[in-house]
């Protein structure tokens, strides 16, 4: 494990090239993906052309900026041009786009070396990864186990070290969950901080990309690099973006953190409660002013979670018709067939699950009774965390219920894995930032994580929260043993 800052300083200096660094990720990569399966796609010539730039830079004597030849992996349901993009799904097989994502084309831009795409849930509509139309990512810290989901195949390249960082996507948690059963800092950013253009929809109120990391630090780097206005996305927002690094701080004093009361609830494992509540301790200790906080309505956030997101996806999935791009069902007679047929070879169970419950949820005579009902609960909850935070200024709850879970465990019932985002879900629903970092291990030695929360556009307060408690603890430098 090592950081952005520490390999920068070493090819700016010239003490190990762009190139040398690469190959040996690319090399860890070869080695490990027979057993963890993280990536769909590697990209080894365009990552070593890359490097090879970057040290032709150095050598001029040019300012390269902090990523340049810094590893990194995408989830591949982020649009990159002449690279295969699936989303997990059949129904994209071999689709290659011709145009770029704008996080991708910020980090290419920087010469950050993006060493491959990473597998996902398909259409990041799951909370394990098992529901790729491919492979199974395994979980580092224990192979039978899941990474999470849906970006597990992000949490688990960063955590293995098959990448320095990578990026994910969250719509319900999907970046936090992963992180938190991986062991390292996931962060979900306020919603329209950074850009959704060249994301492939799954649900558009929600989705938002962010990055994965082995520490807070470098958790801010990379968002300082990918986000800011875009004019290609409507939902974008025009907000200045601070240097995250002035945030850190190494005590708390003056801080005021809230315990969602509502997260310690049936069904919460004791030795996740036991461990979150020790990070909460150690907050304390460096000086924040800790007290429990209400959101009374917390515990409605996964029935609403799953009207608008399947709604949403109804709506964004109706695109996958055939007809432009993607495979289609050559044995059709007419149109509707083709429609028909290809929908069901090329979408799996899950996807196939949410876009029914999605339809039903939109279809006239429900649409009231629950979409627009559901809205307004969201409302509902939004007001909720407002209310919270006259009272505090970050907002702390467990990443998940439990640690990771055995693959197959869960996968015929759905219901039990749609509450592994139970923690995770309201912050998105209110589009606030969240970020899930490390805080011990249970009796297998599996990772736990705890979530902070801020206010809309306060990523500042959780990396000063997060930089503080990595300055006391050693959590993340623990590394499974592969």
């Amino acid at each position: 494990m090592t950081s952005i800052k520490k390999l920068h300083q070493q090819i700016k200096n010239k003490e190990r090239s762009a190139v040398e660094i690469t190959q040996e990720y690319l090399q860890r990569i070869g080695e490990l993906e027979p057993k963890l399966k993280s990536f769909l796609c590697v990209t080894s010539d365009l990552a070593l052309e890359t490097a090879k730039q970057v040290d032709e830079k150095v050598a001029k004597g040019e300012e390269i900026g902090v990523l340049a030849g810094i590893p990194i992996a995408i989830k591949d349901n982020m649009s990159t041009k002449g690279i295969p993009t699936t989303c997990a799904s059949r129904i994209l097989e071999n689709f290659i786009p011709s145009y770029e994502s704008t996080v991708t084309q910020k980090l290419r831009d920087q010469g950050a070396i993006i060493v491959g795409k990473t597998n996902l849930d398909e259409f990041a509509m799951g909370s394990s990864t098992e529901n790729s139309g491919y492979q199974v990512t395994a979980n580092p810290w224990d192979i039978e186990r899941v990474p999470g989901g849906s970006s597990g195949g992000s949490a688990a390249a960063v955590s293995a070290d098959e990448c320095v960082v990578s990026l994910g996507s969250d719509t319900g948690g999907s970046i936090r969950q992963p992180a938190s059963f991986c062991g390292v800092v996931g962060l979900k950013p306020t919603y329209g901080l950074v850009s959704r253009f060249g994301l492939v929809a799954y649900a558009s109120s929600l989705d938002q990309i962010g990055p994965f990391a082995h520490t807070v630090e470098d958790t801010a780097i990379l968002l300082g690099a990918i986000a800011g206005y875009d004019s290609k996305d409507s939902t974008s927002l025009n907000v200045e973006i601070p240097d995250y690094s002035q945030s850190f701080a190494k005590d708390l004093k003056g801080l005021k953190v809230g315990v969602i009361k509502e997260t310690y609830s049936d069904g919460l494992d004791n030795i996740v409660a036991e461990k979150v509540n020790q990070a909460i301790k150690e907050l304390e200790k460096l000086g924040a002013q800790v007290k429990e906080i209400s959101c009374p309505r917390f515990r409605y956030g996964l029935p609403i979670y799953y009207i608008i997101a399947p709604s949403e996806a109804s709506a964004n999935l109706a695109r996958y018709d055939a007809v432009k791009y993607g495979i289609r069902d050559e044995s059709a007679d007419n149109l509707l067939e083709m429609y028909t047929k290809t929908r069901a070879k090329g979408f799996g169970a899950e996807v196939k699950r949410r876009i029914m419950l999605g339809t039903y949820a939109l279809s006239a005579g429900y649409y009231d009774a629950y979409y627009l009902k559901a809205q307004k609960v969201r409302t509902l909850i939004k007001q909720d965390f407002d209310n919270a935070f006259h009272d505090v200024d970050v907002l702390i709850s467990p990443t998940s219920p439990t640690t990771a879970f055995k693959a197959g465990e869960k996968t015929n019932d759905p219901l039990s894995m749609y509450l592994s985002d139970l923690m995770t879900i309201p912050v998105n629903l209110a589009g606030l930032p969240g970020m899930s970092l490390p805080c011990g291990f249970d009796e297998n030695n599996l990772p736990i994580g705890m979530q902070l929360i801020g206010n809309v556009l306060r990523e500042d307060v959780l990396f000063k929260v997060g930089y503080a408690y990595q300055q006391v603890t050693d959590w993340h430098n623990h590394n499974p043993s592969l």
